[in-house]
């Protein structure tokens, strides 16, 4: 049995559904990611898991425990610690009182209260600012403040709603790891809602993609990165290209269908297992743009090999992207940044057939 159990989750808005009746597991120990852009019911099914939302159908089970089906459940008395976006802490207390508020309502020994309160803030990273106010820390500091409150009640469950989303760039890069590291070593069971595709591939174990109150793949962040569902999830995760096509009779090697595309009349593509194509169908071939190689003469292969113009070129520093015009469709290319071409050069293409995925 999971240690977190959502079933047939239903919650609506009016009449607007949030949530549609999604199935989820998260193990013990596990850190999963909701992950899709705004609206799409990311945050509705983590204030559900807390109970500061009640849902009109199904059922959520945290370990082994309804929390909706002999009566709702308090998020009180859920066991869950929660950071939010905005940080939520108190600016006229000090760091220390921040983070035991929660403790002083649980008839907890003082004593008890103040170790677990010293030893959490060393566990962040702020052994030694206990007295100081949040308006004297760095947004950062803060974060761990929230961290830190939500982490000394030793909670069996930490719920995340996007709790990077206020900080700038490079300290968002760091606190990510430091996040990962943290609930690693405490071995604690977490669910990280984001929209930030690179923030969901670094932190977490597992990724849930949602759309529209659906979710529409679950997987590890290889797996979802590498073998996408369907378009929506190969195009929300990173940078990828698509290429509109035919499909022909399937080929008698096991896993491989060949295209017919406005450039060609042979793409081989490697079988999406999770769709049903038939020869003659529409469908969509994606490669992401760094499994595209750059050949400036037809050698080396026999096939997926195509030439075309370069129309643009962007440097990167470490990289170079290039938009290569293959007549009906462009084709996004992330090469070497010493790449030689220049716009309006000719180059050939070379489309590894292990990383063209066919969608629906």
């Amino acid at each position: 049995m999971a240690f977190i159990e959502i079933n047939d989750l239903f919650k609506r808005y009016k009449n607007v559904v949030a949530v549609n009746r999604i199935h989820l597991e998260v193990e013990q120990g596990e850190m999963l990611t909701l992950l899709g852009p705004s609206g799409c019911g990311k945050t509705t099914t983590l204030r559900c898991i807390a109970g500061l939302e009640k849902p009109e159908g199904g059922d959520i089970v945290i370990d082994g425990k309804s929390m909706l089906k002999e009566g709702f459940v308090p998020p009180s008395k859920r066991g869950i610690g929660m950071v939010f976006q905005n940080y939520a802490v108190w600016p006229h207390m000090r760091v220390f009182q921040n983070v035991v508020y929660g403790l002083k309502f649980q008839k907890i020994p003082k004593k008890e209260i103040e170790a677990r309160a010293r030893a959490v803030l060393e566990l962040v990273g702020l052994g030694g600012l206990e007295n100081r106010y949040p308006g004297q820390l760095s947004g950062g500091q803060q974060q761990r403040v929230a961290l830190a409150r939500a982490l000394v009640r030793n909670p069996k469950v930490l719920l995340l709603d996007e709790p990077l989303s206020n900080l700038d760039a490079k300290l968002r890069e760091k606190m990510r790891f430091e996040i990962k590291s943290l609930v690693r070593r405490m071995e604690i069971t977490a669910v990280y809602v984001t929209h930030d595709q690179a923030e969901a591939m670094v932190i977490s174990d597992r990724i849930a993609v949602m759309e529209s109150g659906n979710i529409a793949q679950i997987g590890t962040p290889v797996e979802i990165y590498e073998s996408p569902a369907n378009r929506f999830v190969a195009d929300f995760i990173g940078t990828t290209n698509f290429i509109s096509g035919e499909i022909l009779d399937t080929p008698p090697v096991p896993g491989t269908i060949f295209v017919q595309t406005g450039f060609c009349e042979r793409l081989r593509c490697r079988a999406n297992e999770q769709a049903e194509l038939l020869p003659g169908t529409r469908a969509y071939v994606s490669i992401r743009p760094e499994d595209v190689e750059v050949r400036p003469e037809p050698t080396g292969v026999s096939e997926n090999l195509f030439k075309g113009t370069i129309a643009h070129k962007a440097y990167l520093g470490n990289i170079m992207v290039l938009f290569v015009d293959m007549g009906d469709t462009e084709v996004r290319v992330q090469a070497p940044y010493h790449v030689a071409q220049e716009e309006g050069d000719s180059v050939f293409l070379y489309l590894n057939p292990e990383k063209c995925v066919i969608l629906p």
